[in-house]
């Protein structure tokens, strides 16, 4: 056989051989992406497949947008809520026109949902649930992301990472919060003290509510080196009293930055949480010890877990930071 043949028939096979490949992996890649859109099991235990990868997707939570847009899928969301603000100011993009709102977070717009008809709807529990039951019974697809601990939230990003066709985002994702934390959590190991904490929820004259140890939030303590002065407890948010707190004598306050998401603090300012009866014989108060926290990464169950333990394990040890 001429040698010019001979290496062109070569070539020949090597350019099918490498086509055969590439066909063979991809296909295969676009298999394993299709299994995962299978049994989807969210927070409630409900099972969910989806034919195809989402091209429409409604987030109803400020918690749920967090974790979406953190896997990038910036171009498949078509609607959020008033309530969601990270990590872009979506009031401005509904204004322009780039997104929708489905407004209220606890009484979503049902018409704006229908009209945009999504693929696949991410929400939380508690107030939405009976919102959730009618969107199913209407046909859409719904997943519910109502993670109680830091462990949860990494399973509802590989949730949505498998939703999505996000898979190797959502692990990649993980593993950087996890090594944040896990940083974290070796270097206070290195405390000599353990200070006591008292994590705000609500306060007025005539109610204060905190955490106990089923919320989101002792865990987020644990995690940073402190203690809940109410981890005794068995509940993730009571009614409690002044008195208590000022018996368990925190050495720590957690103050959220703003009320309940939104406006002024509900604790009013610092002098006023110290002019408190009482609480002039508090550790934290005595001590400078009333850290305003960010009211959002310390409540949302989301990828800024790391932001927020971060934050805590330096008020609580500044010493190690």
């Amino acid at each position: 056989m001429n040698a010019k043949y001979l290496i062109a028939a070569v070539v020949t096979i090597a350019i099918i051989a490498t086509a055969a490949f590439i066909y063979v992996y991809f296909s295969g890649e676009s298999t394993r992406q299709l299994e995962t859109l299978h049994n989807l099991v969210d927070d409630t235990g409900y099972t969910t497949s989806l034919e195809a990868i989402p091209n429409k997707i409604i987030s109803m939570a400020p918690s749920t947008t967090e974790i979406v847009f953190a896997l990038g899928l910036d171009d498949k969301v078509v609607a959020v809520s008033n309530y969601c603000d990270y990590p872009y100011d979506f009031s401005a993009w509904i204004d322009e026109g780039k997104i929708e709102s489905i407004g209220d977070f606890a009484d979503p717009n049902m018409e704006v949902i229908a009209s945009l008809d999504p693929d696949l709807i991410i929400a939380t529990g508690g107030v939405q649930a009976p919102t959730i039951e009618t969107l199913r019974d209407l046909g859409y697809k719904v997943l519910i992301l109502d993670p109680s601990d830091i462990n949860g939230v990494m399973k509802d990003i590989e949730l949505v990472g498998n939703a999505t066709g996000k898979t190797a985002e959502a692990a990649a994702l993980i593993e950087e919060v996890n090594s944040r934390i896990d940083a974290v959590v070796n270097t206070v190991a290195n405390a000599e003290l353990t200070p006591k904490v008292y994590y705000e929820v609500w306060y007025d004259p005539t109610s204060l509510w905190t955490a106990g140890s089923k919320a989101w939030q002792n865990e987020l303590i644990e995690k940073a080196g402190g203690v809940n002065i109410f981890a005794d407890q068995d509940l993730d948010y009571f009614q409690s009293s002044a008195e208590a707190v000022i018996q368990r004598n925190p050495d720590i306050v957690l103050l959220p930055a703003q009320g309940m998401g939104f406006g002024e603090p509900f604790w009013g300012s610092l002098d006023d949480v110290k002019a408190r009866p009482g609480w002039d014989t508090i550790n934290a108060v005595k001590n400078d010890g009333l850290v305003e926290v960010d009211s959002n990464t310390i409540a949302r169950a989301g990828p800024r877990v790391a932001d927020i333990i971060e934050d805590l394990a330096e008020a609580f040890h500044p010493e190690l930071f």
